[in-house]
């Protein structure tokens, strides 16, 4: 069976080696550079499958390289995961914008971030399978960036957050139990299996503005997204 190539761009030698071993663990196969330039450079040549890359790199920090893949027409399709110590809201939605598949913050769980690998690659093997975008009010869900929008402004979502929140809106007005939800994230988002929907729930409504009354409770039973709220945010 042919190994997924993944190409790792991080300068720290004991998170790379980690990674690398986890890589193993998980079934693929990893390259790693240690500084942007020779990074851009691996992804010219060897054209892996999906990239991770820190963004406090040595030569040419990883946001640059993430410019330059996203502008080129035969990398642009290649997936990003950024992994970095840099945990702001500003930093993640920076990468998000220009064209990250996903983000995770420094200290990780190996396990975790090769699930978020998986994730990423089912998305890219399957996009006929993906609705291009949902919307609702001033808001715009677009499952193949897993990006949420209000106008121009993205929201930051979690990968569960973002599972529940698009198979809200793929049933929409239709009640869906927390088991169809917590299924459908672990489908999604594979390494999330063991928090309360509720908890979720109340986060994406916190997220969406206080005014936000799309997702309502259906008391004893679990959540509907509904096809016309009395007030929108």
């Amino acid at each position: 069976m042919h190994k997924k190539r993944i190409l790792l761009i991080e300068d720290e030698e004991d998170i790379a080696a980690l990674i690398k071993l986890q890589a193993e663990i998980s079934g693929y196969k990893l390259h790693v550079e240690v500084d942007g330039i020779n990074g851009f450079r691996a992804v010219e040549r060897e054209r892996p499958d999906l990239v991770i890359l820190d963004i406090m790199l040595p030569g040419q920090n990883g946001l640059d390289v993430v410019r330059k893949m996203k502008s080129h027409p035969d990398l642009k399709n290649i997936p990003i995961i950024i992994l970095s110590a840099k945990r702001e809201e500003l930093d993640v939605v920076l990468g998000l914008e220009l064209g990250a598949d996903d983000y995770m913050a420094k200290p990780f769980s190996p396990k975790i971030l090769f699930s978020r690998v998986k994730a990423v690659l089912r998305r890219e093997k399957e996009p006929s399978k993906l609705v291009k975008t949902f919307s609702f009010g001033d808001y715009t869900l677009e499952p193949e960036r897993y990006i949420l929008k209000k106008g121009d402004k993205i929201i930051p979502l979690t990968l569960s957050e973002f599972g529940i929140l698009k198979r809200l809106l793929g049933n929409r007005g239709k009640v869906m139990t927390r088991n169809q939800l917590l299924d459908d994230i672990h489908n999604d988002d594979s390494f999330i299996v063991d928090r309360n929907i509720d908890v979720h729930i109340a986060a994406l409504r916190k997220k969406l503005g206080p005014h936000f009354d799309w997702i309502e409770t259906v008391r004893g039973v679990g959540y509907r997204f509904k096809e016309e709220p009395s007030l929108a945010d």
